[in-house]
């Protein structure tokens, strides 16, 4: 028995589990389904050699062969395409996510701020990043917000004719 913390001592709390009553099958661990599961202690071990005993994520090898092969047939194709793209031909950039823009190609090769293929166009109106420069190095020269870098894939390039917007009147 509790106290109830009534001013009057006389009064005393009582309280019964009636549900424990009415399941009186699980009163024996007996009767309750066990699940094995892993031992494993957070305190001495890491999940980073979980990981490795188990071969998941970037331990597993058949894994990360496939994705290193995805990889280099993806650079390849980098490759190939940007070979194809000339400084000074006119381009559609489509990347997902994004409405196409028309712009000039002013620069394709590698670059220092990430790796791989890259196609630096200047478009027609200002909807770019920058002004042809990243980080402190210059690729090539535009006015603010007319520049940007995108991958070999995402750029088309055509006849598209470059069309006056009217911005130089502002």
């Amino acid at each position: 028995m509790r106290s109830c913390g009534c001013l009057n001592r006389d009064c005393d709390l009582l309280t019964i589990n009636r549900a424990a009553l009415l399941c009186s099958q699980f009163a024996f661990t007996i009767n309750v389904s066990k699940y094995l599961t892993f031992q494993f202690s957070y305190l001495s071990d890491s999940i980073r050699n979980f990981k490795k005993n188990f071969k998941l994520g970037r331990f597993n090898e058949e894994n990360r062969a496939k994705e290193e092969e995805a990889l280099a047939k993806k650079e390849e194709e980098e490759k190939v395409a940007a070979g194809s793209i000339a400084v000074g031909n006119r381009c559609k950039v489509e990347v997902v996510g994004h409405p196409p823009k028309i712009g000039t190609v002013m620069f394709v090769g590698t670059a220092d701020f990430k790796p791989g293929y890259w196609v630096g166009v200047k478009y027609d109106e200002p909807l770019g990043k920058n002004d042809g420069s990243v980080n402190g190095k210059r690729y090539f020269e535009c006015e603010p917000k007319y520049g940007t870098f995108v991958k070999p894939l995402s750029v088309i390039v055509g006849d598209f004719p470059e069309e006056d917007y009217g911005l130089d009147e502002m």
